[in-house]
């Protein structure tokens, strides 16, 4: 694997983001950065590319290793999302919905 940049005048490094997913019940992410919740059927990610949400049945976490950015997730994958820009700080679509 390529050696990853370093940003200049800094010692942290930019991590490769990146997803595999195994017959939508296993999936391997890396470049995350902190998980702010997860329960059964919904993990929320922080990834070095934006706010990630993975949806689904029996989502467990089986591997979490923030130093080096994995996360091994196994359940019955249903849903990957990532939150855009323009959604962030926004609410809910309801909450748009009813201004």
């Amino acid at each position: 694997m390529p050696e990853r940049p370093i940003i200049e005048g800094s010692s942290a490094r930019l991590r490769m983001h990146s997803i595999h997913i195994d017959n939508r019940e296993l999936m391997s992410i890396s470049g995350v950065k902190d998980v702010p919740s997860f329960n059964d059927v919904e993990i929320v990610l922080l990834t070095d590319v934006g706010e990630l949400r993975v949806e689904g049945n029996g989502l467990h976490l089986t591997k979490l290793n923030l130093d080096d950015g994995q996360v091994l997730i196994e359940g019955e994958i249903i849903a990957l999302q990532y939150a855009c820009d323009d959604d962030r700080g926004r609410g809910g679509l309801f909450s748009r919905m009813f201004r």
